[in-house]
């Protein structure tokens, strides 16, 4: 019978995601079947699965880290921010509709089936669940009909483990208040904490792990300290992303201006490690500098982030970017952008609306029809280069620039490239993950690349992870907490 056992945290971005991760890679090497979930997740970086849906890349990583194939059940509701409407509903994969935030809290309610029926059926091939919770376990004012922490636990009967961050200031106060704040009931669930990203002397902080045992009753699992090699595994959070990257001496210069509604931007991950890339994240406020590349990235709300873009004057510093010979490169929602129009004729993203493009791609987009969710094969063009990566969007881009695709994915024209040649639009994800057109790409800038293996990278960074975890928990005393699933499979 397989046993689960849930990580919720005092807040946001106290780590959840990486120990989860760190921990499924831990107990996979022990030879256990090991699987994440998630009940709901609420981000605009996705991966598509093998069943044909989409799910918050944490889980994608974590199922990585287990070494096992994505599914739509690790994550069965994620919601994705999009603009004016509130957030885009995804249950079980599919996209349910768009939902605001005050209707969202009467909706869940009746997501809790579907939610303990993914758990059920991960349960059913598995020795052990690890499940993450979302944001703070002391949100009290959301614990009616909760799905994602307390109310998940107790629904489907398994024991939580809190984490704090130390790194960020009053981790004792975050622990205890969580305690003090939560029903009776939940606390009991709390079986054990973790003190996560510890700068400096461990012992330092020995007695402030005995003095939170001694105010909650519950057992300290381990003082985690801070580990630099995780910077090399995906961020979950643009607000991750936007804090870091930068300058790292000569070489090839790319500059990505961050937009509010960005998605998949672990497009980037590759770039940033890449040995002669500086990849600069430009904040909102501060001009386009000079580079050799502009990456406009994936976007949830395309028209949304277009006008943001105008309004930090953006669309003027790309036209004079590409005036002095500059490339830009659009993914997804960027390569929409860069085309003549972006039509919505029935209001995917907002009223209905057509809006002016950047007018550097010859093509026009229709924002109608399906989502397209899918893995593709295919190659960079003119090098012909192999690739793989996977396509997540609505709509349809065409025009005369298309007839000069960027990719051939099996004979099928995908992406468009300029007259100049300096432009390159794509609904490619994953293009830049594949050290092969990494490397073409960067060489059409003048730039040489080892074509290392990002996942590779990734791999041994949750190796290393894996390694620190076992150092710094009590990791059999954790699988001791871990509680058998009751209950039958949805």
């Amino acid at each position: 019978m397989a046993r689960a056992l849930m990580f919720q945290g005092t807040g946001s971005s106290v780590g959840k995601s990486v120990l989860v991760a760190g921990l499924c890679r831990l107990l996979a090497r022990r030879g256990l079947r090991v699987r994440p979930f998630k009940p709901q997740n609420m981000s605009n970086n996705a991966a598509v699965t093998a069943d044909g849906g989409e799910i918050g890349r944490a889980q994608a990583l974590q199922a990585r880290a287990c070494g096992v194939s994505l599914s739509v059940h690790m994550n069965p509701v994620l919601l994705k921010p999009q603009g004016m409407t509130g957030s885009q509903l995804v249950v079980r994969g599919q996209m349910r509709g768009q939902v605001r935030a005050r209707d969202f809290q009467s909706f869940k309610r009746g997501l809790m089936p579907e939610v303990l029926g993914s758990f059920h059926t991960l349960a059913a091939e598995a020795d052990i669940v690890l499940v993450e919770g979302a944001g703070s376990a002391s949100e009290v004012n959301l614990r009616a009909d909760d799905i994602a922490n307390m109310g998940f636990a107790q629904a489907a009967d398994i024991d939580v483990v809190l984490i704090g961050d130390i790194d960020r200031g009053g981790v004792i106060a975050s622990l205890v208040g969580t305690k003090v704040v939560v029903a009776p009931d939940d606390a009991r669930r709390i079986r054990g904490f973790i003190v996560n990203r510890m700068r400096g002397d461990p012992a330092l902080f020995a007695a402030g792990m005995d003095e939170i045992a001694r105010m909650t009753g519950w057992q300290p699992m381990g003082l985690v300290p801070f580990l630099d090699r995780v910077r090399a595994l995906p961020a979950e959070d643009a607000a991750d992303l936007a804090a870091g990257g930068g300058p790292r001496g000569a070489g090839v210069r790319i500059a990505v201006p961050c937009l509010p509604m960005i998605a998949n931007f672990d497009d980037l991950d590759p770039l940033a490690a890449e040995e002669g890339v500086s990849l600069t994240m430009v904040p909102r406020g501060q001009v386009l500098p000079e580079c050799d590349l502009i990456i406009l990235p994936g976007a949830k709300a395309t028209i949304a982030d277009l006008a943001v873009l105008r309004a930090e004057g953006w669309d003027i510093d790309i036209h004079a970017h590409v005036r002095r010979g500059g490339h830009v490169l659009g993914i997804c929602g960027g390569y929409q952008m860069l085309g003549r129009r972006i039509a919505d004729p029935d209001g995917i993203e907002g009223p209905p609306a057509t809006v002016e493009g950047l007018g550097l791609l010859d093509v026009t987009t229709v924002l109608a029809g399906h989502k397209r969710l899918e893995e593709v094969t295919g190659a960079l063009l003119p090098e012909r280069v192999p690739l793989h990566g996977y396509e997540m969007h609505i709509g349809r881009t065409e025009g005369p620039d298309a007839g000069r695709p960027l990719i051939d994915l099996g004979g099928q024209r995908e992406g468009a490239v300029s007259p100049s040649g300096r432009i390159w639009g794509t609904y490619v994800h994953g293009l830049l993950a594949d050290g092969r057109a990494r490397a073409a790409l960067l060489a059409r800038l003048g730039a040489h690349s080892r074509a290392q293996d990002h996942d590779a990278t990734v791999d041994a960074a949750l190796d290393a992870l894996a390694d620190h975890l076992q150092a710094h928990l009590d990791i059999d005393g954790l699988l001791a907490m871990a509680r058998p699933v009751q209950g039958g499979s949805g």
